[in-house]
């Protein structure tokens, strides 16, 4: 990676990590004043469930379950406003609105509650996108992101009933639904022309016979 890229990349990476504290500062004075704030998360089909659309994301079961979501975070949102800067603030939030409202008019009737709706829904933006674009950056990308987080794939089917498939299935779908909203809103790349390229079209060139 260039000089310039690394320097686009890191308040990039400086802004994610300061939004993933804020998830472990809400996880850390829920243990330390021992609240009960899991009853702000989604529960579907219910006027006070519907809070849980906004703050469900930012609420985990425990320290395992942030930590499990943390390094993905990380990742894929880095991933998503370092390459799709035009896109991906409105990516982001229909992945994190989009997911909540669905798994509230859909899912089953429980607490549903956790960042991993997010985190799928990178995913399968980030990859589909690559494979809609095709350019080389993009479809590198592609690889990249389901060579670590490619097993996301069996979460949106049920496993086990702790685990809400439902956020992973609708975020998932949202990612879908945008990247093939918005495959072109970001310009892609220029090619890349190496010099034998340029000595072969300017041979075709001197060598057109004029009708």
């Amino acid at each position: 990676m260039d000089t310039e890229h690394s320097i686009a990349l890191k308040p990039i990476a400086i802004k994610v990590l300061l939004a993933i504290s804020l998830l472990w500062l809400i996880k850390g004075l829920e243990i330390a004043f021992n609240l009960d704030i899991g009853i702000y998360s989604v529960y579907p089909r219910t006027f006070e469930g519907l809070v849980g659309i906004v703050f469900g994301p930012l609420l985990h079961g425990s320290f395992e379950h942030l930590f499990s979501n943390t390094l993905a975070l990380f990742v894929l949102a880095t991933a998503l406003f370092y390459q799709y800067p035009k896109s991906a603030k409105r990516v982001f939030l229909i992945i994190y609105f989009g997911s909540g409202l669905c798994v509230w008019l859909f899912a089953r009737e429980s607490y549903h509650l956790g960042a991993s709706g997010l985190t799928h829904g990178m995913m399968f933006f980030l990859f589909l996108i690559g494979v809609l674009r095709r350019d080389k950056p993009a479809m590198a990308l592609a690889m990249i992101v389901f060579f670590l987080y490619g097993s996301m794939i069996w979460g949106i089917l049920p496993t086990e009933e702790r685990i809400s498939f439902e956020s992973h299935l609708f975020g998932a779908l949202m990612g879908v639904v945008s990247a093939i909203l918005f495959r072109n809103n970001d310009p892609k790349p220029p090619e890349k022309k190496y010099s034998w390229e340029e000595e072969d079209e300017n041979t075709i060139e001197n060598n057109k016979t004029p009708l």
